[in-house]
């Protein structure tokens, strides 16, 4: 392991953003990505848009990256993947990086390298790298199979995230931490046996009274963007029972839908949790450092 700043200290998750959706507008956080450190190792869950300068603000070293997993193809949640493994190979990257996702991830990584060949192969041949597309290992993301990352444990569960069926919660347990990221999904109650007992549940959050203003702003006057925000999320109040039913020592709102529009606060989404959810409870926001010994120290609210 290297000794950058990702990886000193206790066990932790960092959320490097935590906006619901891909579209950013003034006031918005940045969309979906997270930093798991965890039992000796460094996981990059989900690469939405500013996922590299976020993981550099953290202190990250690009040229160390060796593991990442994309929970779902939704463009918030891996769009920067193939922009972030360019970049940390322009930095130094020699080293082989494991990327974990559904079937499909890997026509985007093809894509992406067909896209960025005349300058790959320039890099090359001009500046002596090693060839990016072998240092990339694509593999299918498996619920039924646990995965070894040294010393950390993930397992993957298929969550409800309509009209996608490759989408899935994550689970690890290593070191002195446990740590569930529910991913992209509708009510679950599942996930609460899925979640059971870890330190630290992130989980998405939807505030129902919001969703009418996000799909004003958006423009889409059809009506399916709500349908699509209401089958396919989590109200903040659900969240509640999922944490409060699977007795989890803390819980983290993330992926917030709505975010970064006028008329809502931090205020909506603890007063609709805390109907269910009386426990440690933490709005994430950028960058947002959570030790998974002492979450509540985290803005606990």
């Amino acid at each position: 392991m290297t000794t950058d700043a990702s990886t000193a200290g206790d066990d932790h998750i960092v959320l490097l953003g935590v906006k619901g959706g891909p579209a950013i507008r003034p006031g918005s956080q940045m969309p979906t990505a997270q930093l798991v450190v965890l039992g000796g190792q460094r996981i990059v869950v989900d690469a939405g848009l500013g996922v590299t300068r976020a993981l550099c603000d953290q202190g990250v070293h690009l040229p160390t990256l060796q593991t990442i997993v994309i929970t779902h193809l939704h463009s918030d949640h891996y769009i920067e993947l193939g922009p972030l493994l360019h970049t940390a190979w322009t930095a130094g990257l020699k080293t082989t990086v494991t990327v974990y996702g559904p079937a499909g991830l890997e026509r985007y990584w093809q894509a992406f390298l067909d896209a960025m060949q005349d300058d790959i192969a320039l890099r090359i041949m001009d500046e002596g790298r090693v060839d990016l597309a072998g240092l990339v290992q694509i593999r299918v993301l498996d619920a039924a199979h646990d995965v070894d990352l040294g010393d950390v444990c993930m397992r993957a569960m298929r969550n409800d995230h309509p009209p996608l069926v490759d989408s899935f919660a994550l689970r690890f347990d290593g070191g002195g931490g446990r740590l569930c990221l529910s991913g992209d999904t509708a009510y679950l109650p599942a996930l609460a046996e899925f979640a059971r007992g870890v330190d630290l549940l992130v989980h998405e959050a939807l505030l129902p009274s919001g969703v009418d203003a996000l799909v004003a702003a958006t423009g889409n006057g059809d009506n399916r963007l709500r349908h699509h925000l209401l089958r396919s999320h989590t109200a903040a109040d659900d969240v509640g029972r999922i944490a409060r039913d699977a007795g989890v020592g803390c819980l983290a709102l993330t992926h917030f839908v709505p975010d970064g529009l006028a008329g809502f606060s931090d205020d909506d989404w603890i007063a609709l949790t805390r109907k269910t959810w009386a426990g440690p409870l933490i709005i994430g926001k950028d960058g947002m450092r959570i030790d998974l010994k002492h979450p509540i120290k985290s803005l606990q609210v």
